[in-house]
């Protein structure tokens, strides 16, 4: 037992010198038999055992065992009382989520306090008991529950800090130990009720499976497991090599056509957003789509939850909207479409704009935004002829001195009239008739103040094509019949 554990955590590279290890103690078999190898395989060793606030006397009694033995065991124990079905009807959760969420944040917070003693660099790690029978059961129930591959691939031994020496042995095995090292441990009630999922998977399906189907069923599920997890682990490595290499793409390209926002789009992270070009995306194979989602949840809010396979196959479909769509997602996030992005982003008060085809304003799941623009920049042709469309327009690229922006109107903005003189873009609005209704989400096209073109409107004398004009700047607005008038 002891030789398994030793080199399953050097294998997965649990710990390493000068690492301390706090262990998660329960009082159950599991975890007492945990503390006890950790202990003798040498570690620097702390124990901290959490009182949810339930099961009453059973509950004292536990404390009470766990105190006397790591007492025995000359181990430092730390000892937390919360109120488990309190903080879980506050925030609408069930018991056992509440008390794993209250659990991992107090074991945590032990670690980094005890991390700030130490000296020399080691880590603190937290050592917990799952071992390969509750592998078996996790990667059944979600496969039952309809999870993805990363929910699939199992428990993890290695996350963050939390480490888990146990996947390597089963149930039998850590009771058989303790048995014959003459260790008692306590029994938690709760763990024979059918009440809970996990328990009759426990208890009746595996049991069933393994008597009318394959009596090797357990190892079975772990060895599919353990592919699986490969399989996840590749995936999502070829998503950040996607995700990188549009965001390189995007960098080359910004170099040779200075213009913000959507103009050049590439990967783009800011602290309420992560968005990815449309046209990558939709380059990619469905599976791929799903990793790129989630790589973008990740980097977003790293922890998120509650989204499942159904809101992954929705995201995926919005990237085939109309611009400005967008999806509402658990924990606050939203999913819509941007100009030429499909975006991730925290959500925040949003005023619908003019909806082109109906006349009237947006509903609470479709907002319709301005359209695309379109830029390209080319030398100047001799007799090259200017084309004359509202929606396509040349500019004189070598008068372009800052980055362009793409935007709607602010204080101050103007536009250079043909006798030369500058006009405010308020007077030309209201000089153009343009509803004021509407004047907020006309779209502009801007070198600072000086806007360049007022999209499906006119454009600026200064920025005009003239004879010693050398290089062009082409603008197209994409869906522009529906836009501006």
């Amino acid at each position: 037992m002891l030789n398994k554990v030793r080199d399953y955590i050097r294998e997965q590279d649990m710990a390493a010198p000068g690492d301390a290890v706090i262990v998660a103690l329960s009082g159950g078999a599991d975890s007492v038999c945990l503390l006890t190898v950790m202990k003798r395989l040498d570690f620097a060793l702390r124990a901290v055992h959490v009182h949810h606030g339930i099961r009453g006397a059973e509950a004292d009694r536990d404390e009470v065992f766990v105190r006397n033995l790591c007492e025995r065991f000359s181990v430092p124990l730390f000892v937390a009382h919360c109120q488990v079905p309190a903080y879980a009807a506050e925030r609408g959760l069930s018991e056992e989520e509440a008390g794993r969420i209250l659990r991992y944040r107090i074991l945590e917070e032990e670690a980094e306090k005890w991390e700030q003693e130490l000296s020399g660099g080691g880590q603190v790690k937290i050592a917990l008991a799952h071992h390969r029978d509750d592998n078996a059961e996790t990667i059944l129930h979600h496969l039952l529950r309809g999870s993805g591959l990363t929910g699939l691939a199992g428990i993890r031994p290695l996350q963050g800090r939390r480490i888990r020496p146990f996947l390597c042995v089963g149930r039998d095995e850590i009771r058989s130990y303790l048995t014959a090292e003459h260790i008692d441990w306590c029994e938690d009630s709760t763990n024979q009720s059918a009440d809970y999922t996990r328990n009759r998977i426990r208890s009746q399906v595996l049991p069933l499976l393994k008597e009318t189907v394959n009596e090797q069923a357990e190892e079975h599920i772990l060895q599919a497991g353990q592919i699986i997890g490969q399989a996840d682990v590749y995936l999502r490595q070829q998503a950040e090599k996607i995700w990188q290499m549009a965001n390189d793409m995007a960098h080359n390209e910004a170099s040779r056509v200075p213009v913000e926002n959507s103009m050049v789009p590439g990967p783009k992270e800011a602290p309420d957003c992560a968005a990815i070009p449309l046209a990558v995306f939709a380059a990619q194979p469905d599976i791929l789509k799903i990793y790129l989602i989630r790589h973008m949840l990740d980097r977003l809010q790293p922890g998120w939850k509650d989204i499942t396979s159904r809101h992954f196959t929705a995201i995926a479909e919005l990237a085939g909207k109309p611009v400005g769509s967008r999806l509402d997602l658990p924990g606050g996030l939203m999913a819509r479409t941007g100009y030429e992005t499909l975006e991730i982003m925290r959500k925040t008060e949003e005023k619908p704009v003019l909806d082109s085809e109906t006349g009237g304003r947006g509903g609470n799941a479709v907002y319709q935004r301005a359209p695309e623009l379109h830029m390209s920049v080319f030398s100047r042709q001799k007799d090259q002829e200017i084309p004359k469309n509202q929606y396509t327009k040349w500019f004189d690229y070598d008068k372009i001195k800052g980055t362009l922006s793409v935007r709607t109107r602010r204080a101050g903005d103007y536009l250079i009239l043909p006798s030369g003189g500058r006009k405010t873009i308020t007077r030309y609005m209201i000089d153009e008739k343009i509803p004021k209704e509407t004047r907020d989400q006309i779209l502009l096209l801007a070198e600072g103040s000086h806007v360049l073109w007022v999209v499906g409107y006119r454009i600026s004398e200064y920025y005009k094509i003239e004879e010693r004009t050398e290089n062009i700047l082409q603008v197209t607005c994409d869906g522009g019949k529906d836009y501006g008038r």
